[in-house]
Protein backbone atom coordinates (compact mmCIF):
# COMPACT_ATOMS: atom_id res chain seq x y z
CA UNK A 1 0.00 0.00 0.00
CA UNK A 2 1.44 3.26 -0.78
CA UNK A 3 1.68 6.49 1.74
CA UNK A 4 -1.45 8.02 0.12
CA UNK A 5 -4.07 5.73 -1.34
CA UNK A 6 -7.97 7.15 -2.30
CA UNK A 7 -10.78 5.36 -3.25
CA UNK A 8 -14.68 5.71 -3.68
CA UNK A 9 -15.51 4.48 -0.48
CA UNK A 10 -12.10 4.44 1.95
CA UNK A 11 -9.58 7.03 2.30
CA UNK A 12 -6.27 5.70 3.26
CA UNK A 13 -2.78 8.11 4.38
CA UNK A 14 0.03 7.19 6.07
CA UNK A 15 2.14 9.91 6.87
CA UNK A 16 4.71 10.30 10.22
CA UNK A 17 3.35 7.45 11.63
CA UNK A 18 0.05 7.63 11.52
CA UNK A 19 -2.55 5.62 9.63
CA UNK A 20 -5.46 7.56 8.74
CA UNK A 21 -8.76 5.03 7.32
CA UNK A 22 -11.21 7.13 6.66
CA UNK A 23 -15.56 5.67 5.90
CA UNK A 24 -16.02 7.41 2.55
CA UNK A 25 -19.88 6.91 1.48
CA UNK A 26 -21.41 10.17 3.81
CA UNK A 27 -24.50 10.43 1.03
CA UNK A 28 -25.46 6.46 2.88
CA UNK A 29 -24.30 7.53 6.18
CA UNK A 30 -21.09 5.46 5.46
CA UNK A 31 -23.25 2.43 5.66
CA UNK A 32 -21.05 -0.95 4.44
CA UNK A 33 -22.10 -2.68 1.31
CA UNK A 34 -19.88 -4.97 -0.16
CA UNK A 35 -17.50 -2.56 -2.19
CA UNK A 36 -16.79 -0.76 1.47
CA UNK A 37 -16.95 -4.00 3.23
CA UNK A 38 -13.96 -6.03 1.18
CA UNK A 39 -11.94 -2.61 0.71
CA UNK A 40 -11.97 -1.92 4.85
CA UNK A 41 -10.67 -5.76 5.19
CA UNK A 42 -8.19 -5.00 2.95
CA UNK A 43 -7.22 -1.73 4.51
CA UNK A 44 -7.12 -2.78 7.51
CA UNK A 45 -5.05 -6.58 7.04
CA UNK A 46 -2.74 -3.89 5.10
CA UNK A 47 -2.40 -1.00 7.39
CA UNK A 48 -1.80 -3.49 10.65
CA UNK A 49 1.16 -4.71 9.24
CA UNK A 50 3.22 -2.13 7.88
CA UNK A 51 6.29 -1.29 10.41
CA UNK A 52 6.35 2.46 10.00
CA UNK A 53 2.46 2.41 11.64
CA UNK A 54 2.67 3.65 15.77
CA UNK A 55 -1.01 4.58 15.52
CA UNK A 56 -4.12 4.85 13.84
CA UNK A 57 -6.90 7.25 13.24
CA UNK A 58 -10.38 5.82 12.43
CA UNK A 59 -12.91 8.65 11.34
CA UNK A 60 -15.47 9.16 8.43
CA UNK A 61 -16.82 12.09 5.96
CA UNK A 62 -20.27 13.11 5.69
CA UNK A 63 -22.90 14.02 8.63
CA UNK A 64 -22.53 10.49 10.27
CA UNK A 65 -20.09 8.22 11.18
CA UNK A 66 -21.23 5.09 10.40
CA UNK A 67 -24.89 3.64 10.23
CA UNK A 68 -23.93 0.05 9.90
CA UNK A 69 -25.46 -1.94 7.10
CA UNK A 70 -26.71 -0.83 3.78
CA UNK A 71 -30.07 -0.73 4.84
CA UNK A 72 -31.09 0.42 0.74
CA UNK A 73 -29.24 -2.20 -0.58
CA UNK A 74 -30.65 -4.60 1.84
CA UNK A 75 -34.03 -4.02 0.58
CA UNK A 76 -33.17 -4.50 -3.03
CA UNK A 77 -31.19 -7.36 -2.40
CA UNK A 78 -28.25 -5.62 -3.91
CA UNK A 79 -24.83 -4.76 -3.24
CA UNK A 80 -24.28 -7.70 -0.71
CA UNK A 81 -22.88 -10.18 -3.25
CA UNK A 82 -23.30 -14.09 -4.10
CA UNK A 83 -22.83 -15.17 -0.53
CA UNK A 84 -25.20 -11.87 1.16
CA UNK A 85 -25.35 -10.65 4.97
CA UNK A 86 -23.71 -13.33 6.43
CA UNK A 87 -20.56 -13.69 4.36
CA UNK A 88 -20.33 -9.67 4.65
CA UNK A 89 -20.41 -10.21 7.97
CA UNK A 90 -17.48 -12.01 7.73
CA UNK A 91 -15.30 -10.16 5.75
CA UNK A 92 -16.00 -7.10 7.96
CA UNK A 93 -15.16 -9.02 10.74
CA UNK A 94 -11.25 -9.64 9.67
CA UNK A 95 -10.87 -5.84 9.44
CA UNK A 96 -12.37 -5.34 12.93
CA UNK A 97 -9.88 -8.22 14.07
CA UNK A 98 -6.82 -6.79 11.84
CA UNK A 99 -7.42 -3.68 14.31
CA UNK A 100 -8.08 -5.25 17.78
CA UNK A 101 -5.84 -7.91 17.66
CA UNK A 102 -3.21 -5.62 16.64
CA UNK A 103 -0.64 -3.91 18.68
CA UNK A 104 -1.15 -0.73 17.53
CA UNK A 105 -3.91 1.31 19.68
CA UNK A 106 -6.29 2.88 17.35
CA UNK A 107 -8.00 5.98 18.32
CA UNK A 108 -11.78 6.74 16.45
CA UNK A 109 -13.77 10.14 15.58
CA UNK A 110 -16.65 9.36 15.94
CA UNK A 111 -19.31 12.19 14.97
CA UNK A 112 -22.87 12.40 14.22
CA UNK A 113 -24.55 8.79 14.62
CA UNK A 114 -23.46 5.84 15.46
CA UNK A 115 -25.70 2.76 14.81
CA UNK A 116 -26.36 -0.86 14.08
CA UNK A 117 -23.20 -2.53 12.51
CA UNK A 118 -21.45 0.82 13.02
CA UNK A 119 -21.43 0.41 17.07
CA UNK A 120 -18.88 -2.97 16.07
CA UNK A 121 -16.72 -0.47 13.80
CA UNK A 122 -16.59 2.48 16.61
CA UNK A 123 -15.78 -0.14 19.09
CA UNK A 124 -12.47 -1.46 17.11
CA UNK A 125 -10.95 2.01 18.92
CA UNK A 126 -9.10 1.72 21.97
CA UNK A 127 -9.71 5.48 22.37
CA UNK A 128 -12.84 6.86 20.68
CA UNK A 129 -13.67 10.90 21.10
CA UNK A 130 -17.09 11.63 20.20
CA UNK A 131 -19.03 15.19 19.37
CA UNK A 132 -21.38 16.86 21.32
CA UNK A 133 -23.89 15.70 19.01
CA UNK A 134 -22.94 12.05 18.50
CA UNK A 135 -25.66 9.76 19.02
CA UNK A 136 -24.93 5.89 19.32
CA UNK A 137 -27.10 2.96 19.30
CA UNK A 138 -27.95 -0.09 18.45
CA UNK A 139 -31.38 -0.22 16.62
CA UNK A 140 -30.94 -4.15 15.32
CA UNK A 141 -34.35 -4.95 15.96
CA UNK A 142 -36.06 -2.18 14.27
CA UNK A 143 -35.46 -3.98 11.23
CA UNK A 144 -35.87 -7.31 12.80
CA UNK A 145 -32.21 -8.29 12.70
CA UNK A 146 -29.59 -9.58 15.32
CA UNK A 147 -26.89 -7.62 16.34
CA UNK A 148 -23.30 -8.34 14.58
CA UNK A 149 -19.34 -6.84 13.74
CA UNK A 150 -18.67 -8.12 17.26
CA UNK A 151 -21.52 -5.99 19.30
CA UNK A 152 -22.44 -8.89 21.47
CA UNK A 153 -18.90 -9.32 22.63
CA UNK A 154 -17.26 -5.97 22.41
CA UNK A 155 -19.81 -3.76 23.70
CA UNK A 156 -20.68 -5.82 26.73
CA UNK A 157 -17.09 -5.80 27.29
CA UNK A 158 -16.57 -2.23 26.86
CA UNK A 159 -19.91 -1.10 29.60
CA UNK A 160 -21.03 -4.54 30.91
CA UNK A 161 -23.49 -6.76 30.56
CA UNK A 162 -26.18 -5.33 31.63
CA UNK A 163 -26.18 -1.97 29.87
CA UNK A 164 -25.44 -4.00 26.51
CA UNK A 165 -28.62 -5.50 27.28
CA UNK A 166 -30.18 -2.03 27.62
CA UNK A 167 -28.98 -1.00 24.22
CA UNK A 168 -29.80 -4.19 22.33
CA UNK A 169 -33.13 -4.22 23.80
CA UNK A 170 -34.31 -0.79 22.99
CA UNK A 171 -34.26 1.59 19.73
CA UNK A 172 -32.44 3.98 22.03
CA UNK A 173 -29.77 6.04 20.87
CA UNK A 174 -27.69 6.87 23.73
CA UNK A 175 -26.26 11.25 24.08
CA UNK A 176 -22.57 11.45 24.27
CA UNK A 177 -23.55 12.25 27.50
CA UNK A 178 -24.56 9.07 28.61
CA UNK A 179 -21.97 7.55 26.26
CA UNK A 180 -19.52 9.27 28.20
CA UNK A 181 -21.03 7.88 31.91
CA UNK A 182 -21.42 4.71 30.30
CA UNK A 183 -17.86 4.34 29.14
CA UNK A 184 -18.55 3.72 25.49
CA UNK A 185 -16.45 6.61 24.58
CA UNK A 186 -13.41 8.25 26.16
CA UNK A 187 -14.16 12.41 25.18
CA UNK A 188 -17.01 14.45 24.60
CA UNK A 189 -15.87 17.20 22.85
CA UNK A 190 -17.82 20.20 20.21
CA UNK A 191 -18.91 18.65 17.12
CA UNK A 192 -16.78 20.49 15.11
CA UNK A 193 -13.47 19.36 17.12
CA UNK A 194 -13.85 15.30 16.91
CA UNK A 195 -11.34 14.91 14.55
CA UNK A 196 -8.91 17.63 15.52
CA UNK A 197 -8.50 16.09 19.21
CA UNK A 198 -8.49 12.09 17.70
CA UNK A 199 -5.55 13.08 16.20
CA UNK A 200 -3.98 15.13 18.82
CA UNK A 201 -4.44 11.94 21.15
CA UNK A 202 -2.67 9.85 18.11
CA UNK A 203 0.22 11.93 17.88
CA UNK A 204 0.44 11.99 21.72
CA UNK A 205 0.43 8.35 21.46
CA UNK A 206 3.56 8.78 18.33
CA UNK A 207 5.76 11.24 20.14
CA UNK A 208 5.66 8.92 23.60
CA UNK A 209 6.46 5.27 24.09
CA UNK A 210 4.63 4.24 21.00
CA UNK A 211 4.81 0.92 21.15
CA UNK A 212 4.92 0.32 24.88
CA UNK A 213 1.24 1.92 24.14
CA UNK A 214 0.52 -0.59 21.19
CA UNK A 215 1.98 -3.43 23.50
CA UNK A 216 -0.15 -2.09 26.56
CA UNK A 217 -3.38 -2.44 23.98
CA UNK A 218 -2.20 -5.54 23.05
CA UNK A 219 -2.45 -6.99 26.61
CA UNK A 220 -5.81 -6.00 27.81
CA UNK A 221 -7.00 -6.92 23.89
CA UNK A 222 -5.74 -10.16 23.99
CA UNK A 223 -6.70 -11.10 27.72
CA UNK A 224 -9.72 -13.53 26.88
CA UNK A 225 -7.71 -15.60 25.20
CA UNK A 226 -5.95 -16.64 28.55
CA UNK A 227 -6.12 -17.88 31.77
CA UNK A 228 -5.19 -15.60 35.13
CA UNK A 229 -1.93 -17.08 35.23
CA UNK A 230 -1.05 -17.02 31.49
CA UNK A 231 -2.02 -13.72 31.37
CA UNK A 232 0.53 -12.75 34.63
CA UNK A 233 2.82 -15.15 32.54
CA UNK A 234 2.56 -12.73 29.30
CA UNK A 235 2.82 -9.35 31.12
CA UNK A 236 6.37 -10.37 32.94
CA UNK A 237 7.57 -11.64 29.18
CA UNK A 238 5.98 -8.35 27.78
CA UNK A 239 7.74 -5.98 29.95
CA UNK A 240 11.31 -8.35 29.51
CA UNK A 241 10.88 -7.56 25.93
CA UNK A 242 9.98 -3.94 26.17
CA UNK A 243 13.27 -3.11 29.02
CA UNK A 244 15.83 -4.55 26.39
CA UNK A 245 14.99 -2.14 24.08
CA UNK A 246 17.30 1.08 23.31
CA UNK A 247 13.87 3.43 23.90
CA UNK A 248 13.09 1.87 27.43
CA UNK A 249 16.19 2.39 28.50
CA UNK A 250 16.36 5.86 27.13
CA UNK A 251 13.14 6.45 28.86
CA UNK A 252 14.11 4.98 32.29
CA UNK A 253 17.67 6.75 32.06
CA UNK A 254 16.09 10.60 31.51
CA UNK A 255 13.09 9.35 34.19
CA UNK A 256 15.52 8.51 37.03
CA UNK A 257 17.69 11.80 36.47
CA UNK A 258 14.87 13.78 36.56
CA UNK A 259 13.52 12.07 39.86
CA UNK A 260 17.10 12.51 41.37
CA UNK A 261 17.26 15.95 40.42
CA UNK A 262 13.43 16.77 42.02
CA UNK A 263 15.14 15.11 45.65
CA UNK A 264 18.07 17.14 45.80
Amino acid sequence: MSDNMTDDVLLVSVEDGLARITLNRPTRLNAFDEALARRWEAVTAEVVARDDVLAILLDANGPAFCAGGDVAAMATGSGFGAGGIEALAHVINAGIRSLTESSIPVVVAAHGTTAGGGLGILLTGDYVVAGEGSRIGSIYANMGLTPDLSVTEALSRAIGERRALQLVLTDRLLTSAHALDWGLVAEVVADAEVKARAEEIARGWISGAARAYGQAKRLIRSRPTRTAVEQLAEEARTIGEAYGTDEAQARIQAFAAKSAAKTK
